[in-house]
């Protein structure tokens, strides 16, 4: 190993700039440092949660990620809600916060409960409603999370369970 893996002032991807004959974005052409008393609160919301972008669009320029925290403080629940086509990964920080959602892969459907520590991860697919909740009565349950779309997309919902069109029925198509 004599020779220099690289030279110096030279990336190790250098084609990246060059896409298509267009200049890169300035956003797109460095790293980009968020310090946690920088994070954008002026994010979608869910009743009972605060959340706040790290890595976002608007924040840094990403195309295909959203990343920053949800705080749930204690003795709280969360909305109904869930996160459109977006896929989301949840990296508990701190606190104990459960997440609950309605499986319905079976016979009857069933309301599970998921009962996290700091070091879990959850993941949850696009479009499955759910809720956060910490029933800890003292202490605030901090998460990190990332989403495979470029800001957060939050749609609440006014109850857990999956909406389907309702079918109005009149007493009279009853027999008897």
């Amino acid at each position: 190993m004599s020779e220099p893996l690289t030279t110096p002032g030279e990336g190790f991807h250098p084609h990246l700039h060059d896409t298509a004959g267009q200049p890169a974005s300035p956003l797109r052409t460095r790293l980009h440092h968020v310090r946690a008393d920088a994070l954008d609160g002026d994010t979608a919301q869910t009743g009972g949660m605060r959340r706040f972008a790290a890595v976002s669009g608007r924040t840094v320029g990403s195309e295909k990620l959203w990343m920053g925290q949800t705080h749930v403080a204690p003795s709280t629940s969360s909305s109904d809600h869930h996160h459109g086509e977006s896929e989301t990964a949840i990296y508990i920080v701190s606190g104990h916060p459960e997440f609950v959602f309605l499986d319905d892969s079976g016979p009857q459907s069933e309301e599970i409960r998921l009962r996290t520590s700091p070091g879990d991860y959850i993941f949850v697919p696009p479009f499955v409603p759910h809720r956060e909740e910490n029933p800890d009565p003292a202490e605030e349950a901090v998460v990190v999370i990332a989403r495979s779309t470029q800001e957060a997309i939050v749609v609440n919902l006014p109850r857990l369970y999956a909406l389907q069109a309702e079918v109005a029925v009149a007493p009279a198509d009853f027999p008897g």
